[in-house]
């Protein structure tokens, strides 16, 4: 489902990324492209609620437009960020993984050419039940041995997952289905869970781990998700699948650590090889599925859409990003000292990235 600061429907963003196709004709001059009243930031449901804060905090000091920020999962904000330049595209696109080399490309065929990567803290991928639910300490192989669509057989073919219940998987864990509502696959949490959670999962297991150096076939093992009902896609809303948790008793959610830290009343994370997902923990690494959460603006933006510098300086500011800022109410784990200078001093020189490796 997609969110919104101001009131947007679906229809609306197709016919923005309509406009913008794939800019073929070349992309406007900065100089010469007409200014939006706004700024307009899209992408991750998990960078979402923080950049709604900022969002919500710079309409209030600086008197301007408030900023349109859309929930549309981190590969469609990419999406439309790398349509082209010009004012029907985001200045900003959210995203809760590094952008891929090849959307980097893509950007750069559409004229997107200086693009400014700034991280701006730190979540956690956690696997949560409701709190009434059984409690798991999962082992990451657990997880690829769970969910993952084909998984290896007696005699070592890879077969169609057979596994029913947890318990299948590990007698360690509860005799309980396997029924796991997470993200889809337009979205940077689900990227996340695969790169940080199924394939270092899948490592483990001899018969998986002998295709390593076979990147297509390890990728097709590892980032293939059950489609028996296992696993269920539920869309960008990260506060649906938390609820869904408390009207399905025996399923698990995938989400944000921030959306954790907002229904500790309801729910409950499990923990990953004995370690429960905590600030501390994602923020020193220990937690497997700690990750980084990054916004990528478009310095051809900068300088035409009224007050896009500043929203960034807002957003990197010791008030909000910073250790006691009010991101870290709203569940973003702040970078180390040390890192969060290295960032702003990318956002105040509107640093180019260079291209993925």
């Amino acid at each position: 489902m997609i969110r919104s600061l101001k009131i947007t429907a679906c229809a609306a963003a197709l016919a923005a990324l309509a406009a913008c196709g794939n800019n073929e004709g070349g992309a406007a001059a900065p100089g010469s492209q007409k200014a939006r009243a706004g700024i307009w930031a899209a992408g991750s449901s998990t960078v979402f609620p923080f950049a709604t804060r900022v969002a919500e905090n710079f309409a209030r000091t600086s008197g301007g437009a408030a900023p349109r920020i859309e929930s549309l999962g981190t590969g469609g904000g990419i999406q439309a960020f790398c349509a082209g330049v010009g004012p029907s595209t985001p200045d900003i696109a959210n995203a809760s993984r590094p952008m891929k080399q090849s959307e980097f490309d893509r950007c750069a065929q559409n004229g997107v050419t200086d693009i400014v990567e700034i991280k701006i803290g730190f979540d956690g991928i956690v696997i949560a039940t409701a709190r009434t639910g059984n409690s798991f300490n999962f082992e990451l192989n657990d997880l690829y041995e769970g969910l993952a669509k084909e998984v290896p057989g007696p005699n070592g073919a890879f077969i169609a997952n057979p596994a029913k219940t947890w318990n299948d998987v590990n007698k360690g864990l509860p005799n309980q289905r396997i029924q796991v509502y997470g993200p889809p696959p337009t979205s940077g949490t689900r990227d996340a869970f695969l790169e940080l959670g199924m394939a270092p999962g899948g490592k483990l297991i001899p018969a998986v781990a002998a295709f390593k150096d076979d990147k297509t076939k390890f990728e097709t093992l590892t980032h293939t998700l059950r489609e028996d009902g296992a696993w269920i896609d539920s869309g960008e809303n990260d506060n649906a699948i938390v609820q869904t948790l408390t009207r399905t008793p025996g399923s698990l959610g995938v989400f944000g650590f921030s959306f954790l830290e907002q229904n500790m009343d309801t729910v409950k994370a499990e923990t990953i090889d004995g370690i429960a997902p905590s600030a501390e923990t994602i923020a020193n690494g220990t937690y497997p599925l700690a990750r980084s959460l990054y916004i990528y603006v478009k310095k051809a933006h900068v300088g035409v859409t009224p007050g896009l510098e500043p929203f960034v300086q807002e957003f990197m500011s010791e008030g909000a990003a910073a250790r006691g800022g009010y991101l870290q109410d709203r569940g973003l784990v702040p970078l180390p000292a040390d890192q969060l200078t290295a960032e702003r001093a990318k956002a105040a020189a509107m640093t180019s990235m260079a291209r993925p490796n």
